[in-house]
């Protein structure tokens, strides 16, 4: 009999939301902000409906309030002033939600996203793997409660029962067992049913408010009692589909496709050249698949399997997608050195691990430099390792010391936002050096919230002629770390800018894949790596998160660091004609005993 389970995410777009914040808070605030966020607060997110902002998602103490979705922002004001808001981005929601369906691809081949806030699968024949249905469940709820998200679930023999049991039945997870979907489904409300809001509100009037109250009733009486037959087949239908008298349409999500070439040999491969020469084979067989769907690969791996059962690996990263099958095996040849054939090769199998669009170009006969370029970038990755080579990526923020993050050079680049693109235009100058760090200046001013009149900096006193702003930077209020109880700095500050943390995203670890068949053991100078089905955090990958270890010691370092402050920046000129770009951290109307400070960020040329 079909077993199909719905997950359903009640707090979907807020939930989504405090790990995307998470992510972009420093490692030291991520694991509290995960809990706290927004701090027990009534929160909401609102869009724009009809002319008016509207609330479209709230947590817990805005429910406690009595707000609800739909309710307008104003009248949510004058119900709590102090409501929290921020917009929301169903675009972020929806692609996160089908990260998450690629994800429970684990559990179920069968899977595809339900509405904005659910999933639905099919897990026929697949709950003995897990140790039994109520294993499976909990499995799933665990999973999610790690990534931070509420989830509620419902098994049944049908979508409608499942949906129903995961929405109305109490508990986190329910079981309708096989043949009692009916009496597991009758005491809930008949909104369990996915009916319209008039055709609850006729049925509540009617007195029938639960499902099992429907079952007594002649089909024909019932219709009777609706305006239309549209509106009176709806209901039947959602009743005949909720216990398995009419089937229900399920269309899953088409796996992604994968990009594989394989080469089984008649008898062991005992020799280095023929791995070579089959390299070769292997990798004119996946450019040419790779060429057909226009796409280019980031990452391969090569997976080599011994007459003994073992595994040997080797991968290889690119700075650009790439389909050039000499490039290819260039850089996996280099990684095959030290190779221990054991008993022999039975299959070589190289697999495109991640892909990429990548549209036929026109072929010339020069390449350019930014052509040039990238297979330099990859052989030299390829020797010295992913992390030796280093670009700077923009991040959104108006402090200058964070508004750019190293990467690897050979990890994926995203575009720049176009709020950064418009923003670079109207920007006020920056100076074309940056000091690695700020360094403190002894200045004199004519008043106290003004511009430098003199200052002296690497014990050397410059008189200033000329100086224009002020432009001022306010602390990002996300990144003052909240107070703790016996922790804090030892009263000292550090220049601003020292010992930031440059971590982004910290997905939450998953249960560990089942061990895999045979022995695999990685080559000398490869790594191996996941599948990216086997992402430990498919919502954080899609949000463009970096895999890394927590730091612990990184973690006192951000919190003993002292609150951030206002700075006011100037462009100032000395007499002799060198250009300064300096700033004051802190003003002299804030509160506390901590002085504002000076100090030099930049020169211009």
């Amino acid at each position: 009999m079909r077993r199909m389970v719905s997950v359903w995410l009640p707090h979907w777009p807020i939930e989504r939301l405090r790990r995307e914040r998470r992510s972009a808070a420093p490692q030291a605030q991520a694991n509290e902000t995960r809990q706290t966020w927004p701090g027990g607060q009534p929160f909401a997110l609102v869009a724009s409906e009809a002319q008016a902002l509207q609330l479209t998602a709230v947590n817990g103490p805005a429910r406690a309030l009595r707000l609800s979705e739909g309710l307008s922002l104003a009248d949510a004001r004058a119900i709590c002033p102090h409501l929290l808001t921020a917009p929301a981005t169903p675009e972020k929601d929806a692609r996160a939600l089908l990260a998450l369906t690629r994800w429970a691809e684990r559990f179920s081949p069968l899977r595809a996203p339900d509405g904005t806030d659910g999933l639905i699968l099919d897990v026929t024949g697949v709950s003995h793997l897990f140790g039994g249905e109520h294993a499976l469940l909990g499995t799933i709820a665990n999973s999610l409660e790690r990534f931070g998200f509420t989830a509620r679930i419902g098994l049944a023999e049908t979508i409608g029962g499942a949906w129903a049991l995961a929405r109305f039945a109490p508990g986190r997870a329910t079981i309708a067992t096989e043949g009692t979907i009916a009496q597991t489904l009758a005491p809930l409300p008949v909104e369990a049913l996915r009916l319209s809001r008039e055709a609850v509100l006729l049925l509540q009037r009617l007195g029938l408010k639960r499902i099992g109250q429907l079952y007594g009733i002649s089909r024909v009486s019932l219709k009777r009692r609706f305006t239309s037959k549209e509106a009176a087949k709806a209901v039947l239908l959602r009743l005949d589909q909720a216990l398995g008298r009419a089937n229900e349409s399920f269309s899953p999500l088409r796996p992604e496709p994968r990009f594989e070439a394989r080469l089984p040999f008649p008898e062991p491969l005992i020799s280095h050249d023929g791995v070579i020469g089959g390299l070769a084979v292997l990798a004119e067989e996946l450019c040419r698949r790779l060429t057909r769907a226009h796409r280019g690969a980031r990452r391969v791996e090569l997976r080599l399997s011994r007459s003994d059962g073992s595994t040997g690996l080797a991968q290889a990263g690119f700075s650009a997608p790439c389909r050039e099958a000499d490039h290819l095996c260039r850089l996996l040849e280099e990684k095959l050195d030290g190779l221990d054939l054991g008993f022999g090769i039975d299959t070589m199998r190289l697999v495109a691990l991640l892909t990429e669009p990548l549209p036929p170009s026109q072929n010339a006969l020069t390449k350019t430099a930014q052509q040039e370029l990238a297979p330099f970038i990859d052989r030299l990755a390829g020797r010295l390792g992913p992390a030796a080579l280093l670009y700077l990526a923009p991040r959104q923020s108006h402090i200058p010391e964070r508004a750019q993050r190293a990467q690897s050079a050979i990890a994926k680049r995203p575009p720049w936002p176009r709020e950064v693109l418009s923003h670079l235009a109207a920007r006020p100058r920056r100076p074309a050096l940056f000091l690695p760090r700020p360094e403190p200046l002894s200045v004199m001013a004519e008043i106290p919230e003004g511009p430098p009149a003199r200052f002296t900096w690497r014990r050397l006193s410059r008189r200033v002629v000329k100086a224009e702003g002020p432009e001022r930077i306010a602390p990002e209020w996300w990144r003052i770390p909240s107070p703790r109880k016996g922790e804090g700095g030892d009263g000292q500050r550090p220049a601003p800018g020292g010992g930031q943390a440059t971590s982004e995203n910290r997905p939450d670890p998953l249960p560990s894949p089942p061990p895999s068949r045979g022995r695999e053991q990685s080559l000398p100078s490869g790594k191996r790596g996941r599948h990216p089905g086997e992402s430990r955090d498919p919502v954080a990958n899609d949000l463009g998160a970096a895999d890394c270890p927590v730091e612990p010691e990184r973690d006192r370092k951000e919190r003993s660091k002292p609150p951030p402050r206002t700075r006011d920046y100037y462009r100032i000129e000395d007499d002799q004609g060198r250009r300064y770009w300096v700033f004051r951290e802190g003003l002299y109307t804030e509160p506390g005993d901590t002085p504002p400070a000076w100090y030099m960020h930049g020169l211009f040329g």
